[in-house]
This record gives C-alpha cells, structure tokens and sequence, in this order.
C-alpha cells in the first residue's frame, strides 16, 4: 500500500474484506457510475479496497482512474498497462495484487446494487462456501435468470443452475484461488471467465446464491462494444473445447459430468447452430462442422442428449453426423417459430414432436432425437405419461420373472 493510502486508513493496514478487481479498457463514461457504486457499498470504505488495471485505453479511462484514487477514502491501486488484447491479462495483474479475503471482479461498464458486497460477503461468512453469487440483472441487455429462483445458502454445481452463469463477476474466497494457483487463461479470447468460474465451483467448498436483492447490474453499453460480442466464431469453438475439457478432467463419466456438460453444448456450441446459419456460406457452414467434430465426438451421447429440448437435441445430433444439409431444413423450421406436429403412439403413452426428418427414412434420424423432455411433454394435450410406479413394477417384475416372450 502506498504512503497516501496507507495515511487514508489512518494508519490501519488490517486485511481488507474483498478486494474489487477491475479491469478497463475504454471504459468511460461507464467507468463513474461504476466507481460510484464501490463508493456507496454499505460495506464500509475500510473493508474495500480495489485493485484497477487501465488495460491500455485512449479515452481517459486510466485519467479518472487516477483521480478517483486521490479522493476516494477507499484504498485504491492504479495500475496502467499496454493493452493486453482480453480480459484476462488485466484480471490476473489485479488478482496477483489482491489482499482482500475475497476477490469480486467488477467490469468497468458495470454496477453494483448499494448492498451487494455487504450481503455476500455476509453470506460466505456465515455459510463458510467459497464462492456466492449476487442476483444479476441486465440494464439494456438480458442477463441470466434460470439460477435466480430463490436463494440458496449452502449448493454446489451439480444440485443447481449455478452453471448457467459462469461470468467472472462472483464473490470469491481468495485462499481458494490461491490454494490452486487459479488464473484466467490468457491464451482465450472469449469464454475465459467461464473456463474459471467452473473451476471454481467444481474446486469449491460450497457455493451460495443471493436472488433476494439485485447486487449486479450487467450494462449493455450503447456503442455495441462489449467482450461478448467481438471475435470470430472460431473462438466460440475454443471456448467450448476448452470448458468441455476442464469438465471432463475432474468429473468422471456419468450422470454428474452430462449434467454439466449440457452448458457448453447449450450455450456455447448450439447458437453456432443456429438462424445465423441459414446466411452463412457453406464454406463457413463446412468449417463449422469441422470445428464441432471433435467435440461431439469426445462427448455427445445419450446422456447428453436426452436431457435437451427436441429442437436442440435434433441439430446437435445432425452436427455430430456432419449433415449440414438435414441440419439447415431444421435450422429453417425453428428459425419460422412454427411448432412442430404432435404424434401420440401407444394409446397416448409414447409422444413424438415431429421436426423436420422424422420418419424419413432416407434422412435416417433416430425416433429418440423427437422425443420431448418432461418439460415439453406437460402441455401436450392426450398424452397419458405411464405413471412411475407402474414402470417400476414393471421392471421389477421382469427382474423376477424374465423378459416377456
């Protein structure tokens, strides 16, 4: 801590509860609101202290940076760099500096609700979990809302949506990202966050969600300009390969692993699969397969499979055929919105939603890839879903007495 910092805590170099990382680049006039967010955190400006790293910009970014540093009562440190080219080099450069018992990382375009630190830090106090996650909400743009039900003290990622959010921007206990030697992966253009944060659930001694209070307001900026959105679709692919490969090195094969794998396959690989499609090239549209290949190959199976929508499960299984011709009718059919044919077998028991292909037999696509989720299934109208014990007598007795003959 440097002299005017240290005189500013009047004297006090205890260890700060969290330290708020930020990395900016370009980052103004965003950059005030969020700065005037860490200075109204019920907190107590003693028990904050941030660490930002001007990642190169040209706009005044590092300028207010500065200045906010020599009037704030907070303690702050001003680090400015040659631009690194992603979020990551920055993060790192202010994790490494860090003293707080817990590290947020806050995005220069973003905010914080005025009780956000407070409450979270509260939680993994008491609760004792590694990493807690504030409710998000989106400020001209969506943010994720599926893990946000309810809040839940004490989960991990196996028993909740937590892995639908894998954003840096969590409460996290130091020791544990120390312990492990955990950074951000420089070498990825996008998706970096993502590839830490699983690590950390999966590494974590409990996690907490908080969906009673909105700590995290996620701007879209009006100019467009936002990690998200830049890059080639190439590195989407990197991005998935990346996090499909972190998964699988420390969950074994099983239902927990196709839990999480339903992620990357969800949100990264499938919108590569997506309306955009119908307007690429075929090169492009080639390429793309080609990128996938290996990654269904390694890791889509039924176990996968069976825990998706119709419509998701169907392109991602023509993907992994590497038909891109059967692969653009579907694409064009969710594309029009119309919903699919219903076809009920087996006296109302067996239920089908006819995408394009079913039952074509030139096609050769699976009845399995047409059968809905319980999800899907609750709204169609005449069909009797065999009740479970039922089923489970049934297997019971073919335990006992054989397959029928």
């Amino acid at each position: 801590m440097c002299l005017r910092h240290f005189l500013k805590q009047g004297g006090n170099v205890t260890q700060p509860d969290v330290t708020i990382v930020i990395g900016a680049y370009e980052a103004m006039p965003y950059l005030i609101k969020c700065l005037e967010s860490v200075e109204e955190q019920t907190l107590g400006p003693e028990r904050i202290e941030i660490v930002a790293v001007d990642d190169g910009s040209t706009d005044g970014t590092g300028e207010y940076l500065e200045q906010f540093a020599e009037r704030t009562a907070m303690s702050v440190t001003v680090i400015r760099q040659a631009n690194s080219g992603g979020p990551s080099g920055p993060r790192n450069v202010g994790l490494g500096k860090a003293r707080g018992r817990y590290v947020f990382f806050l995005d220069a375009d973003d905010y914080f609700g005025p009780e956000a630190l407070e409450r979270m830090v509260a939680m993994a106090d008491e609760q004792g979990t590694d990493v807690v996650l504030g409710k998000v909400v989106g400020v001209n743009r969506t943010a994720p809302k599926s893990m946000w039900g309810k809040t839940l003290p004490r989960t991990d990622v196996f028993s909740s949506n937590v892995k639908f959010t894998l954003s840096a921007q969590k409460l996290f206990r130091r020791d544990l990202l120390t312990r492990h030697g955990m950074v951000f992966d420089e070498s990825l253009k996008t998706g970096e966050d993502a590839l830490f944060t699983m690590e950390a659930y999966l590494r974590a001694d409990g996690v907490s969600v908080i969906a009673d209070y909105d700590c995290y307001h996620l701007v879209g900026r009006d100019d467009g300009k936002h990690v998200t959105k830049s890059g080639g679709y190439s590195l989407r692919f990197d991005s998935a390969r990346a996090l499909m490969n972190l998964i699988a090195e420390y969950v074994p094969a099983g239902p927990r692993r196709d839990n999480l794998m339903i992620r990357p396959f969800l949100i990264t690989l499938l919108p590569q699969f997506g309306p955009g499609l119908l307007k690429q090239s075929e090169k492009v549209r080639g390429h793309k397969l080609e990128l996938a290949k290996p990654l269904m190959d390694a890791y889509w199976h039924e176990g996968v499979a069976r825990r998706l929508k119709v419509h998701e499960r169907l392109r991602l299984h023509l993907v992994a055929r590497g038909r891109g011709d059967l692969l653009l009718d579907v694409v064009e059919f969710v594309k029009s919105k119309k919903a699919p044919g219903i076809v009920l077998e087996s006296r109302g028991r067996k239920v089908y939603l006819a995408y394009p292909h079913f039952r074509d037999a030139a096609a050769g696509i699976p009845d399995s890839c047409y059968v809905p989720t319980t999800r899907e299934t609750v709204t169609i109208e005449g069909f009797k879903p065999r009740p479970a014990p039922f089923r489970r007598l049934r297997r019971m007795a073919r335990r006992i007495l054989g397959p029928r003959r």
